[in-house]
């Protein structure tokens, strides 16, 4: 934890001030952080609700799985704490971490509909095909 000794009133204000702007991340570093939000390993909370001028926010950054962390490499001193991110930055995050639920609620909606069975056992034209139909067809329970 950072101390810091009370001098004058300006020095206070102007670590008061850094705190309302936030911290911009670089661009490697927002880039790490997006592909984590996008996976949902974000959380963002107005650093100030009562502050108009303040538009930072406080935003603690998981760990990703470890499947997720063998791809994308992440920069260990942003994990697992947090941080004080500059407004613009974390309302680009928000719109990220929308866009990923978006993505990722398409795909387990495309995968509740998928026939493995199908993909792996029907060959339309084939002996087994009109064998099948005879046999009561799709459905009967028998294997």
């Amino acid at each position: 934890m950072k101390s810091m000794k009370i001098a004058n009133i300006g020095e206070i204000r102007n670590e008061l001030n850094k705190y309302k702007k936030g911290k911009k991340l670089d661009i490697h570093q927002f880039n790490q952080v997006a592909r984590l939000a996008w996976l949902g390993k974000i959380v963002m909370q107005p650093l100030d609700l009562e502050d108009a001028e303040c538009q930072s926010f406080l935003v603690y950054i998981q760990e990703p799985e470890e499947l997720a962390a063998h791809f994308l490499d992440t920069d260990q001193e942003l994990t697992g704490g947090i941080h004080i991110i500059d407004g613009e930055q974390a309302m680009a995050m928000v719109e990220i971490m929308r866009g990923g639920v978006e993505e990722r609620a398409k795909l387990y909606e495309d995968l509740s509909r998928s026939d493995f069975y199908f993909r792996y056992f029907y060959k339309p034209g084939t002996d087994d095909d009109k064998s099948g139909d005879a046999g009561g067809g799709q459905g009967s329970g028998e294997g």
